[in-house]
């Protein structure tokens, strides 16, 4: 595994990292990972214990996991949200915008090369959970 790219401010959390089924057995855990396939949607009831939620990209084209991303966030989620797995740095910007705020590449990317990804789309056409307006909305003063 690469090393951790994390764009938070709080601390990581040394929590062991569990699979749904083992998450959802739990009532103590705070750390999770989903993978391709599994419903986030699972989560909602426990948004408010967890510290981390891992979602792994074993494939650059399944991209299953924005979508995991982006119902987190919109239901509220707070907490880490990292990628893993097979992330390539031309993906970097599209899976901030889905909410993802960590990442943990299979191979290194340089914190230099996250940052100027991150800048390469100052404006953007969708609105998500990034915060940012989509140009359509800036033109119309929203």
């Amino acid at each position: 595994m690469g090393d951790l790219l994390r764009y938070r401010d709080d601390a990581a959390t040394g929590a062991p990292v569990l699979s749904l089924a083992d998450f959802l057995a739990a009532d103590n855990a705070v750390a999770v990972r989903i993978e391709p396939g599994e419903d986030a949607r699972k989560l909602l009831p426990h948004l408010g214990r967890i510290a981390l939620v891992e979602v792994n990209f074993p494939a650059y084209g399944d991209g299953r996991g924005y979508s995991s991303a982006r119902i987190l966030r919109e239901e509220g989620y707070t907490g880490e949200l990292r990628a893993v797995g097979d992330v390539l740095l031309d993906q970097l910007s599209h899976m901030k915008r889905c909410g993802f705020d960590a990442f943990a590449p299979a191979k290194p990317i340089a914190p230099e090369a996250a940052e100027a990804a991150f800048a390469t789309w100052p404006d953007v056409y969708q609105k998500t959970v990034d915060g940012r307006s989509p140009i359509w909305a800036l033109r119309h003063g929203r």
